[in-house]
This record gives structure tokens, sequence and C-alpha cells, in this order.
């Protein structure tokens, strides 16, 4: 009866400030501020857990937060319009481009940022800690917030290609919060796979040419003029992006330099393998998805490592089709064949010492997938597991162990 009478007329001390009068001219105090964030700023409060008798509050901390409530945050990150509040400092930023017209198939990918970040709604800094890493990319040294989403027309892609490159421009140009990095990272969710070009491009601003790494079931490195279609009218689309950078100088695509392809079972053009040789001469490796079946994770592994080394600067590139359909149905040009989120995701458990510099996750198209969300799922646990590797590379930068797990050179045991 008291506890009833207590919440219902708020007549307790603790409570009495939140409930009464609040005019529009009352001068908050910084005490009272906190006792209302106290009170309200999660769903199991400090505030409300003292009134009940015998719970610990000190097991709460500041308080718990259900992953079911809250605006649509990745992982309930902090939000921030990054684009229009140049003071907003960042270490690592996610960014949204709704962008989808680029596409050869099925549309739909404009709507992936914000299926992905529901996905992500039971990620949060109380549970945030990465057993394999052994870290909590949430609760470490990188300021990491959510930037919301790129204003992007649907209705002219020349125009959206100069807006997603200016501002891929400006978000990497900021100050980081930490001294210990040059720039901010960037982490992308797509929309389609096109916004590579002008992420690239923003990239090759601060650190030159770059390597990509590159998951996908299709190359992405197309001549648009070999296809007698609509190809021919617009060089930037979803599959020739990469061709297009090559072209542009912002990739470091020298023989001793090449980038990487991973997960390619695509069908290809003509009568010969042509759409091959145009890739070697663009210097790419390809690792095809059936090479999993003779060398396992491990060997993938093996093949990115010794390919793009932990030195140069890497964008990673993650298009959702890299997984078979029975994983990923929710995406644009699906291909039966493709790996499991669980060989993806150990795959990019085992290649955290890259020099990450940017990423991406594309093609999540949700009106495709089942009712279960797993492709937006498994996007925002592939989001989760590239914030882990960021931090943890950043650990090494600082100097220090931190909670770092073994040494990026550690074997790597193949589970499957």
């Amino acid at each position: 009866m008291k506890l009833t009478s207590l919440l219902l007329g708020c007549s307790s001390a603790l409570l009495a400030s939140a409930c009464g009068n609040h005019g529009d001219d009352k001068e908050w105090t910084k005490a009272e501020l906190d006792e209302l964030e106290a009170k309200w700023g999660f769903e199991v409060s400090p505030t409300f857990l003292t009134l009940r008798v015998g719970i610990k509050t000190d097991c709460f901390g500041s308080g718990v937060r259900a992953g079911f409530t809250g605006i649509g945050t990745f992982a309930h990150l902090k939000h921030a319009k990054c684009l229009t509040t140049p003071q907003e400092l960042y270490d690592i930023a996610i960014i949204g481009a709704p962008f989808d017209t680029a596409v050869s198939y099925r549309p739909g990918a404009r709507f992936g940022p914000r299926a992905i970040r529901q996905a992500s709604s039971r990620q949060t800094s109380f549970r945030g800690f990465n057993p394999r890493a052994n870290i909590n990319p949430y609760a470490n040294w990188a300021t990491i917030i959510d930037c919301g989403d790129i204003p992007v027309t649907p209705m002219d892609n020349v125009i959206a290609l100069n807006q997603m490159s200016t501002a891929f421009r400006e978000l990497g140009q900021r100050k980081p919060v930490s001294s210990s990095l040059s720039k901010p990272k960037l982490i992308t969710l797509g929309g389609d796979h096109s916004l590579a070009l002008p992420a690239l491009r923003a990239l090759k601003e601060t650190y030159g040419q770059l390597r990509v790494l590159h998951f996908d079931a299709h190359l992405d490195t197309w001549h648009p003029e070999k296809y007698p279609s609509y190809w021919t009218s617009t060089q930037f689309n979803h599959g020739s992006m990469f061709w297009m950078a090559g072209n542009e100088g912002l990739l470091s695509n020298t023989t001793s330099a090449p980038s990487v392809h991973a997960g390619l079972r695509t069908r290809l053009s003509g009568t010969d393998f042509s759409d091959h040789e145009d890739d070697t001469a663009q210097n790419w490796v390809r690792i095809a998805a059936d090479d999993i079946d003779e060398i396992g994770t491990a060997g993938i592994v093996k093949t990115i490592m010794e390919t793009l080394g932990t030195e140069d600067p890497v964008y990673l590139s993650i298009d959702i089709d890299v997984l078979d359909p029975a994983f990923a149905p929710g995406t644009g040009t699906p291909e039966p064949g493709g790996w499991t989120t669980r060989e993806l995701i150990r795959i990019l458990r085992g290649i955290e010492g890259l020099n990450l510099v940017g990423a991406d996750v594309v093609e999540v198209s949700p009106a495709y997938q089942n009712a279960g969300e797993e492709t937006a799922l498994a996007a925002a646990q592939v989001v989760y597991e590239v914030l882990s590797s960021m931090v943890k590379k950043g650990l090494e930068g600082m100097g220090k162990e931190g909670k770092a797990a073994a040494a990026v050179d550690a074997e790597v045991k193949d589970e499957l």
C-alpha cells in the first residue's frame, strides 16, 4: 500500500522534483537534470529500484536499457546529425546511405540502414563485451556515435553521387576525439554497393591510394561498355564501382599491392573468362566461395592476410549477398551457394589485424527477408565484428594491450 501511494502520489522526496509543476521558465540545475536522467533515462533506473526493499541497485550501475525501447540508433548509440553539427566529434561513426537507384535487379536497399539499426537493438554497451576480442567496443577507448543518414536523392544518380562523395569527405575529415587517430573512421550502412565509390573518393584524400577487401558473390569490377544495355548510359552502378575506382586512381592495385575479392560465385558474361581477365588486369586477387571447402576458414584468412598485410590502409566492403540466400534472402541479387553467417563471421574475426580505415555493409533489402529478420540480423552482427576489430586495432596503435585477445598472427582454428 505504501509503495502504491509513493508511485501514484509522488509523495516521496526522491521523486518530488520530477513530479512537480515544471514551469516553462524554470532554470534547471545540473543536479535536477541528473535526477531526471536517473529516473527516466533507463527502463530499470536506480530511482525506482530504491522503492523496492532488498534490491541491490549497484548491480545495475546507472541503469539498464531494454533492447526493444528507445529510438532506433545502431546499438542504442548516441545519435547526432553530424553533417549539420560540425562540433560533434567521434572516433568511429555509423552513417546510413539509404540509396538504391544504381541497382541492376531488385531494389529495396534504401531501407537497409533502418533495418540494420532495428536488428542491432539487442546490442548495448551494458551487454557488448566481445569474448573473442576480449573487449567491449562500446565501452573502450573509442567514441562511437550514430550520425544518422546522408540526405541522398532517389531521383538523380549524378546528384546522389555528389551528395555521398561530399558527405563522406566532410565526415571523414573531422577531428577525432582520440589523439591516437589522425582521422575518424566511418562504417556505412547501405544502401546499394555503389556507395563504395564515393567512400573511396573521400578516403583517398586522407590516406592516398587504398587497398580493398571485398566480400561479395559478384566481381563488381564489370566494364560497363561490355554490356549492350542501359549500362552504357551511366557507368556508375552497383556492379562497376570498383572498375571506376581503379580508373580514377583510388586503388593501389599494383602487382605488389593488389586488392582482394572473397566469396565469389557469380556467373560471367559471354562464353569465356574475359570478366576474370578484366578483373586480373585491375590487379585483384579472387577467392571463390567454393575455396572454403578445400582450405577452410583458416585458409581464407591466411590468403587475405598474406595478400593485404597489416600496414597498408584497407577499405572493407561487405555485400550481404556473400552469404547464401538461406542465411540472407533479403538482398537484391542473391546467388545460391554462398557462405554461412557463421563462416563469414569466423573469417572477419581472423582478419582483425588489417589496418581498416573505413568499411561498409551493403545490399540489405529487408522487403525480401523473412519475418525473422535474418538478413538484417546478420548485417548488424557483421558491423559489431568490424567495430570490435577497429577498436582492438586502435589499442595496438596506442601501445596498449588493453583487453586484447591473442596476437593477430595467431593460428586460426577452423571451427568447421
